[in-house]
């Protein structure tokens, strides 16, 4: 069974930085893409950003340009470096496979707030 486990966010002041780390256990990690996936508050879980098991990346437009999404094969660990944030981008944030697969983590939380 597959567990995904994610760390790293907290409360951050607008423009400030965060790093956000998951954790993937289990033989599935160096055969999928993965995805990092956001729900703020009263709203649908979102897709954000993906990386292939080759290294290409995507991100949904409001965050090109100042997320990066980035992969350890040897660690099974997907990251993503979050910079320039804004309160818009508060929200729990989640890593899974692309497409995503049953099964969520528990999600880590970011808040921008000055």
């Amino acid at each position: 069974q597959v567990q995904l486990v994610e760390s790293g966010g907290g409360l951050v002041q607008p423009g400030g930085s965060l790093r956000l780390s998951c954790a993937v256990s289990g033989s599935i990690f160096s055969r999928y893409a993965m995805a990092w996936y956001r729900q703020a508050p009263g709203k649908q879980r979102e897709f954000i950003a993906v990386i292939s098991t080759g290294g290409s990346t995507s991100y949904k437009d409001s965050v090109k340009g100042r997320f990066t999404i980035s992969r350890d094969n040897a660690q099974n660990t997907v990251y993503l470096q979050m910079n320039s944030l804004k309160p818009e981008d508060t929200a729990v944030y989640y890593c899974n496979t692309f497409p995503s697969r049953p099964g969520w983590g528990q999600g880590t939380q970011v808040t921008v707030s000055s």
